[in-house]
């Protein structure tokens, strides 16, 4: 079963790099999911940091301590595009204002030339 998850974890990275490589996911996003792949194999190598991790911070049932982190990690993700989105209807709601002003100056422009 470790040698699927090794497995699972080379072909994430895999992935994420022809993403990368292909420019269909920029850098400055490419990193959170890099960090995460390299995470995921780390822990796919070493799976007795697990069992430490979830000694030291009290949880009994070691993959438990998986889902804690990838509910933690969805929910960073959620957060980091939420943000995102934010920015960009900002963006979107100022370009359409520039955009009607200038379309406005045009037609006034049209209208004093005739």
């Amino acid at each position: 079963m470790q040698a699927l998850w090794i497995i699972t974890s080379i072909g994430f990275l895999f992935v994420l790099i022809m993403l990368i490589n292909r420019r269909l996911l920029r850098e400055q996003y490419s990193m959170l999911w890099l960090l995460f792949g390299v995470v995921m194999l780390i822990l796919s190598v070493r799976v007795q940091i697990i069992d430490l991790l979830a000694h030291a911070i009290g949880i009994n049932y070691a993959p438990a301590l998986l889902f804690l982190v990838g509910i933690l990690f969805c929910i960073a993700l959620i957060l980091h595009l939420t943000v995102i989105v934010s920015k960009l209807s900002e963006k979107v709601i100022r370009l359409t204002q520039e955009l009607g002003i200038l379309h406005h100056e045009l037609h006034e422009r049209k209208r004093s030339d005739s």
